[in-house]
């Protein structure tokens, strides 16, 4: 106990408490005390005072209440649900009947005297905080009341009673039983702080890590509108913000990605005649469509909220779990509670996941395996985009092929298994990408795959991939990552979801050697770029369509450079400071076509793969002001929020005149070479470029090689292409190919620029890796999946 009251104390301002006070006035409280002391000046904490342990067992002990409540509970059986009610309600009443000792109340009145002094119609917050908060593995956490809109003295002591008598509420005797806490152990403080007027404003809460990944340098906030119970007991569906810690710290614009909610209802104050009406304090209310469809704060107050949140958590020394409230009146911020994070940040996550097969079935279809897993499940058929309702969480979802579009249908699949595709097809990367294992290019599956059968996916046992009949028994071992071993060569990742680089961060690499732009125009946006251009003047569904996804955005074109400025900060975030090479948008016509208006814009081509895609559609005057858009983006990320590690890589540029054209159009956007240390990158995949690498080099920083098109244009094949006859000899590993990236890396060594590659052969054949590392490439970007055991093969050469 601090030195700051005696032990005998009854009530105590929250100013007089520190965390060492948890013994008598609870977690919740001396959190309190402790901010409000202890913090800088520009932390606003709502004050108060508490009532101690001592005054509450005073109050039970007073005309032999606890003893008449020790014998109700002596011989309660707490698994009788129907006595426990009785009997609990039975004890609250006793409670709630109960006279303070006249020094209690006294010293209750003269502490809220002083409080309210200021405005006697104030509204206070009268809580809950068990004494028994710190015992290990006992969370008392929401087990007790909260009273919220309390106004004046007699409300305030008839709210104390009741949040004394909630430590008698079902729950809390049923979980004090099943964790063999004597009752007469755990004590209560009431709380009384003074509202902040979130009713008029805003609430939410927010966390000094990822909840998901645990990645550390993020402040994770919610917000909706009104008081923040709706938040905590998850009533709505709030609006999400990440804050970079770093750019943070460092001065610059650090919401690196917003997510709106839906925010449907909100908690406000009743009126004195509701209150007299109802008996509640609190109503809830419709919350406006035009406020539904804004952002809760501005960045600049997410900003604010997040510098508190850093000042908090290094004061504490770990991660946070804060409480916050926006005052409608005076538009200030205000911190209403702090406790330590206690589930991400519990867990190591050194371990990668290894699956092996421990038995075999009948072999139902088999194709290429992507990933290493292993997935069971019903089969679910799905013909087209359409139908992707019909698969549920768990599902093997079985289809001709899918594209990027499909990939809110992927994340529920427990494995994909598809007629098409090749190990580098859009089904094979997302799949990657979720972790889910898929099986490709099967040929008849969804004919040899009746509709509810329960099969197992398997993609643990070598290049081909099998659907069993059944649910076959698998083992899931750990492999501990720890410290990886010394290479001489740089390990880095290809990512195209930003959802995910906080996870893939974790693992080792060194950074991300290919970022997809498409990737995030696809999951973040949807609509075609042109059909953001062309709003309003577009058919009324299209319309519709544009004003759904762009809502709580200045403007259409707003949202689009956003949503692409925030994926790619968030996979930036995640890596920093490593560099991260982000492609610019790689659609191919066909691709474009089944974004949100695309048919409208694109033209029908007989080889896509070989049409307006890359330099050549960034320099066409028809692609010119979407291009603008992407450059945009980029600029902010890199001049604004300050993520210098973002370097950017230009694809599939056919000719020297492109690549004189589309560096200087770079130049043009605000994006050129050497400025604000940015590098331009081009990818190596077009055999012009590995037949004249010398004279291509003359406009880049460095070639990252794209051997998956490299591969396919040299040796005349359709990657695409589900024909095993064209499968099997695809192979960067042919020696025309092998030839060619030679060419590319000497070239590039001899000029003392970056060379690295980022296809898919380095992942799947080791001895692919090994001999890039020889030839002396100076960077692997590979899939997550592969990372690990690469890098261990390569620390033995």
């Amino acid at each position: 106990m601090s030195a700051l009251f005696e032990a005998t104390a009854l009530v105590v301002p929250f100013e007089n408490l520190r965390m060492t006070d948890v013994e008598s006035v609870g977690g919740k409280n001396a959190s309190l005390g402790e901010m409000i002391s202890q913090l800088p000046q520009g932390v606003r904490v709502p004050t108060g005072f508490a009532t101690t342990a001592h005054a509450f067992r005073q109050f039970l002990a007073h005309d032999g209440l606890a003893d008449r409540i020790n014998a109700k509970l002596k011989s309660l059986n707490t698994e009788d649900v129907r006595a426990l009610a009785a009997a609990g309600a039975e004890i609250r009443a006793m409670v709630e009947a109960q006279p303070f000792p006249a020094d209690l109340q006294q010293a209750i009145s003269e502490a809220f005297a002083k409080l309210s002094a200021e405005n006697s119609a104030a509204s206070f917050a009268v809580r809950s905080s068990a004494t028994a908060e710190d015992l290990p593995d006992a969370s008392f956490a929401g087990q007790q009341e909260t009273f919220l809109n309390v106004v004046g003295i007699d409300d305030v002591l008839h709210k104390m009673k009741e949040v004394f008598a909630s430590l008698y509420n079902d729950r809390a005797i049923s979980y004090r039983v099943h964790k063999g806490f004597a009752h007469d152990v755990v004590a209560l403080s009431a709380g009384v702080q003074r509202m902040v007027r979130s009713d008029l404003g805003a609430a939410g809460v927010m966390f000094t890590i990822d909840t998901e990944s645990g990645f550390e340098d993020v402040v994770f906030i919610t917000s909706s509108y009104g008081l923040g119970e709706t938040v905590v007991q998850g009533a709505v569906n709030p609006d999400e913000f990440y804050v970079h810690k770093p750019t943070l710290r460092a001065g610059k614009r650090a919401v690196i990605r917003r997510n709106l909610g839906s925010k449907l209802i909100q908690m406000e104050f009743a009126s004195a005649e509701e209150k007299a009406a109802s008996g509640k304090l609190v109503k809830t209310t419709d919350v406006p469509t035009e406020q539904r469809n804004r952002y809760s704060l501005s960045d600049a107050d997410v900003e604010q909220l997040a510098k508190y949140a850093l000042v908090i958590e290094e004061h504490y020394g770990r991660p946070m779990d804060i409480e916050w409230g926006k005052d409608g009146t005076d538009g200030q911020l205000y911190i209403l509670q702090a406790r330590p994070e206690t589930v991400k940040s519990q867990q190591q996550g050194k371990a990668e996941q290894r699956y092996k097969l421990l038995a075999k079935g009948a072999v139902l279809a088999e194709g290429r395996a992507i990933g290493q897993k292993i997935g069971t499940g019903p089969v679910r058929l799905v013909h087209s985009i359409s139908e992707m309702d019909k698969v549920q969480p768990g599902d093997v979802l079985v289809t001709d092929m899918t594209d990027p579009n499909w990939e809110p249908v992927m994340k529920r699949a427990a494995a994909i298994v598809t007629n098409r595709g090749g190990r580098t097809c859009h089904a094979a990367i997302i799949a990657r990408e979720l972790g889910i294992p898929a099986v490709v290019g099967c040929g008849d599956a969804t004919d040899l795959l009746k509709e509810g059968t329960l099969v197992t996916v398997s993609c643990a046992e070598g290049d081909t991939g099998f659907i069993y009949d059944g649910l076959l028994e698998t083992e899931v071992t750990e492999v501990q990552r720890g410290e990886m071993p010394d290479i001489d060569i740089k390990l880095m990742m290809n990512v195209g979801n930003p959802q995910l680089a906080f996870d893939f961060a974790q693992l080792p690499n060194h950074g991300v050697g290919l970022a997809r732009l498409e990737f995030i125009i696809n999951n973040n946006i949807g609509v075609h770029p042109k059909a953001i251009l062309d709003y309003p003047n577009v058919d009324a569904d299209l319309k519709k369509a544009v004003e759904s996804v762009a809502r709580g955005h200045a403007s259409p074109r707003a949202f689009y450079v956003d949503k692409v400025a925030e994926g790619i900060a968030t996979i930036a975030a995640a890596f920093w400071p490593k560099q991260v090479i982000v492609r610019l948008s790689d659609f191919k016509s066909n691709e474009y076509r089944k974004l949100i208006g695309g048919s409208r814009y694109e033209p029908e081509e007989e080889n896509p793969m070989l049409g307006f895609r890359g330099a050549a559609r960034y320099l066409s005057a028809d692609f010119g002001e979407a291009f603008a858009m992407e450059c945009e983006a980029l600029k902010r990320v890199r001049n604004e929020m300050g993520l210098t590690n973002v370097q950017i890589m230009v694809p599939f540029v056919r000719t020297l005149g492109q690549a004189e054209r589309v560096t200087g159009l770079l130049g043009e956007h605000g994006l050129k070479r050497g400025e604000n240390e940015l590098k331009l990158i081009m990818m190596c995949e077009v055999p012009s470029n590995a037949i004249l690498p010398e004279e291509f080099l003359k406009y880049f920083d460095g070639f990252s090689i794209g051997s998956n098109d490299l591969t396919q244009l040299t040796l005349g094949l359709d990657r695409d292409s589900g024909l095993e006859l064209l499968a099997a000899d695809f192979d960067e590993r042919d020696p025309a190919v092998k030839a060619l990236l030679s060419r590319v890396i000497k070239a590039c060594k001899a000029q003392g620029k970056y060379v690295g590659i980022c296809g898919q052969g380095p992942s799947d054949h080791p001895d692919f890796a090994l001999w890039l590392a020889e030839e002396g490439i100076q960077s692997i970007s590979l899939n997550p999946d592969s990372v690990i055991d690469t890098w261990q093969q390569l620390a033995q050469r």
